[in-house]
């Protein structure tokens, strides 16, 4: 009887058949000495956790396991996404342990924008979601912004216990793990892994003193976020890279606009007013008569209206209609994974898009 490869890294059955699955190899490595599986080899060599859907098994127990320990939480979110990167279910997944909210990607937030506004805009709407975070800090990893900060924060609120890195799927996870890393061992991506009793995952710890460690945990898929509806290619163009360039629309009643060819918004009531387009700046931003939208989405869907680029995985006939009314006040229609539209009060709209993909009216963040 043969006996069964495992990978040393993580002591799965190794297997070359299913990409997605645990122990995945390519056939051509799989008889070599010390042979380890996809997600360990990503894990060494470029410090990624491999990411688990929200009901997922290993999520599962990665909630148990988290809530069993002492420690306290670094929650990252994307302050450009920040409702579609929460994570709803966060105080059931840590149980009563203090939270710190990171916000990243502040460099991609305009310039002029009020720093102490938006973390008070954080702290309101994450408690009314439930969480009572212990602090607010804005960091952009990419750029290095903030990263002491926060650093200051953990010291204070960690209290000698562990810490444990929690965040959805493109929120800079990994960015800000290797920044941290290189701040506190002073070198460039040292990671040390470690299995996590009790569940199949992996984490990333990093020593913090003799006795306590940082870890890293997978990403968490939120199905709801464009971002899971799109290409990889097609990702590159609508995750913003660079600080966002606000794009104005004056609108009349009865007009349209396109977000490539992803998303729409069609203007009802409210008189002649402008709406204020934040956007990756490589989506095309189309405006057009809300009569002849229709037409155009057929026809134009993947040339004019792009992306997607890959038309064959997006379907008009998945397509949900969200009526909204600003009501009283300046509001943002956030489409979650995409981007969001500011509009002063006293409008009606009604966005169509991917019907798993969420659509929310919130207090404008501006």
């Amino acid at each position: 009887m043969s006996e069964t490869l495992k990978c040393i890294g993580c002591g799965a059955p190794l297997q070359s058949e299913n990409k997605d699955a645990l122990g995945y190899v390519p056939e051509h490595n799989m008889f070599r000495e010390d042979v380890i599986c996809q997600r360990c080899f990503r894990l060494k060599n470029y410090n990624e956790v491999q990411d688990v859907g929200m009901d997922s098994e290993d999520f599962l127990n990665l909630l148990t396991s988290l809530s069993e320990k002492s420690g306290i939480i670094v929650n990252v979110v994307d302050v450009f996404d920040f409702e579609g990167s929460f994570i709803n279910a966060i105080k059931r997944i840590v149980g009563n342990k203090k939270i710190i909210l990171v916000a990243n990607k502040l460099d991609l937030l305009p310039k002029q924008i009020n720093k102490r506004r938006v973390k008070e805009w954080l702290k309101k709407t994450a408690r009314k979601y439930g969480l009572e975070a212990e602090d607010v800090v804005l960091i952009s990893a990419e750029k290095g912004w903030g990263i002491n900060d926060l650093l200051q924060s953990i010291k204070q609120v960690r209290d000698n216990n562990d810490v444990y890195i929690v965040g959805t799927t493109n929120v800079g996870k990994s960015t800000l793990i290797n920044k941290l890393i290189e701040h506190s061992v002073g070198e460039k991506d040292v990671v040390t892994t470690s299995r996590f009793p009790g569940t199949t995952l992996d984490m990333i710890d990093i020593p913090l003193d003799e006795k306590t460690f940082m870890y890293d945990t997978p990403g968490i898929i939120q199905n709801h976020q464009m971002t899971h509806h799109v290409t990889e290619q097609e990702l590159k163009t609508i995750m913003p890279k660079k600080e966002i360039k606000q794009r104005i629309y004056q609108l009349n009643e009865g007009q349209t606009l396109f977000f490539g060819g992803l998303a729409r918004i069609d203007y009802i009531t409210g008189g002649k007013r402008p709406l204020v387009c934040f956007f990756s700046n490589d989506i095309n931003i189309h405006r057009t008569k809300t009569e002849k939208a229709n037409e155009l989405w057929k026809s134009q869907l993947g040339s004019l209206l792009f992306p997607p680029k890959k038309i064959e995985n997006f379907s008009l006939n998945n397509i949900k209609a969200v009526r909204l009314e600003t009501g009283k006040s300046k509001r943002d229609v956030m489409i979650s994974g995409l981007g969001f539209i500011t509009i002063d009060a006293g409008a009606k709209v009604i966005v169509r898009i991917p019907k798993n993909v969420d659509v929310i009216l919130r207090d404008s963040i501006l």
